[in-house]
């Protein structure tokens, strides 16, 4: 049963990140079912690997879930928002980039290549962080930022389906060396 554990989480998570679409943006509730989300996203994969249940399928159906809830963000978030051209292009260049780097993957490896690395966890992050950081740093200091993290680590996905033989979703960074 407790194998099954970790796919329930994520499982949930893209349930919690298809609810906030029907939430108060920033309300107490919203920010209650994002943190949720978010703990969800930390716990699969540590469960999975403490209890030796890690698999292909999950890790794919772990990074089905982060575009759920990637694309809910962007819906919820990009129309309250007063979002400069040159940001909205910037977002629109890296959506273009990821799409460049799946494509790839499919091609080389016939699935969807989603490589957990380091730059895309820290991305993650910076992203999950985003509520909390616009509050802080106000929205362009924010966006630009949460920009530039996730330029590096989509090139860096990129860059790896490029020249990687064969897919390995936990490759953890781009090593410059064949």
């Amino acid at each position: 049963m407790i194998r099954y554990l970790p796919n329930a989480l994520t499982v949930m998570r893209i349930i919690g990140s298809l609810s906030l679409l029907f939430v108060q943006p920033l309300s107490g509730l919203f920010l209650t079912i994002y943190t949720l989300c978010g703990a969800t996203d930390v716990l699969d994969g540590y469960i999975a690997r403490k209890t030796n249940s890690a698999s292909e399928a999950g890790a794919s159906l772990d990074s089905v879930a982060d575009v759920f809830f990637i694309g809910v963000l962007l819906l919820v978030f990009l129309p309250l928002l007063q979002l400069s051209v040159w940001i909205i292009c910037w977002i629109a260049d890296i959506a273009v980039i990821r799409t460049a780097s799946l494509l790839t993957g499919w091609f080389r490896y016939h699935a969807l290549a989603f490589i957990h690395t380091y730059a895309n966890k820290a991305t993650g992050l910076l992203l999950f962080c985003f509520p909390f950081l616009y509050t802080l740093l106000g929205l362009t200091v924010t966006a630009s930022l949460l920009c530039f993290a996730a330029s590096l680590s989509a090139l860096e996905e990129l860059a790896i389906n490029f020249r990687s033989q064969e897919l390995n979703r936990d490759a953890r960074y781009f090593q410059w060396k064949r």
